[in-house]
């Protein structure tokens, strides 16, 4: 059975996350038994029980891009800022 990784499970809600455990043993029991025209199918059933915890992942990843495109732009704004005083004159440390 293929695992998913650390990062989506320790997104799947409790639920989930039992029904894939549940799901990983069973697979594996079948692939001991040499089942692997049945493990295929609960293969499929996890890679569909997963999707959700996967989209929050991405979403993560967007919020965290967000967070730094913003982090990016206030330095670039500050950074115009100061050169608008310099320009006119006046010192930033006054």
């Amino acid at each position: 059975m293929r695992h998913c990784s650390v990062q989506v499970r320790g997104l799947l809600t409790r639920e989930e996350l039992d029904r894939y455990n549940a799901l990983i043993e069973v697979g594996s029991y079948l692939e001991d038994q040499t089942r692997y025209d049945l493990a295929y199918n609960i293969q499929k059933e996890i890679d569909i029980l997963i999707l959700p915890a996967i989209e929050r992942l991405k979403d993560k990843g967007r919020a965290r891009d967000r967070a730094t495109a913003e982090y990016l732009e206030s330095l670039r704004d500050e950074d115009e800022d100061d050169e608008d005083e310099e320009a006119d004159g006046k010192n930033p440390s006054d």
